[in-house]
């Protein structure tokens, strides 16, 4: 026992759960024992069980969250937590186009060709519908889906190749 123990002392690091070790690590011999073949060595037996119920502890308890007291935290800590994360709930586009300056993003759709930019101004700036787009160009329903399809996929391009340049993705 002496020896097993100061291997658990040594695997753990500390006397309370090296005991909790080695009391666990009796009790699996003791469930198993109909398992030990009689006549080969005992001590490396017992030894086996101890590493393996210590590498099970050990997977178990990085699988855990930590958890801690309510008393260890000081006052106000998860509002202090929340106000040095500025960007907290926002989706990654909403973060990325907070590194855009608002005369960037409007050069941007600037750079689209007319028809994608009436489409795309129409739509994701002013909120009209897309009957109300179709009716407004003069075009049909459809024409609208494909060129706000577009002129989005254009100003994402142009977009991502300004954070690009920027060294941001």
């Amino acid at each position: 026992m002496a020896s097993l123990f100061s291997t658990a002392r040594r695997l753990t690091g500390n006397q309370a759960d090296a005991e909790d070790l080695v009391q666990e690590t009796y009790l699996r011999a003791f469930r198993s024992y109909a398992s030990f073949t009689a006549g080969t060595n005992l001590r490396a037996w017992l030894f086996r069980i101890l590493t393996n119920t210590h590498i099970n502890r050990f997977r178990a308890k990085q699988r855990r969250v930590d958890e801690t007291e309510l008393d260890d935290l000081e006052d106000f800590y998860l509002y202090k937590r929340l106000q040095d994360r500025r960007n907290f709930g926002q989706s990654a586009e909403d973060e990325l186009l907070q590194t855009f300056s608002e005369a960037e993003v409007v050069a941007a759709v600037e750079s689209l060709p007319e028809n994608y930019r009436m489409a795309v101004l129409l739509a994701d700036v002013e909120g009209f519908a897309y009957k109300e787009i179709a009716e407004i160009l003069d075009i049909p329903i459809g024409t609208v889906m494909s060129r706000l399809h577009r002129g989005r996929k254009a100003l994402q391009k142009e977009l991502y190749d300004f954070a690009a340049s920027r060294g941001l993705v």
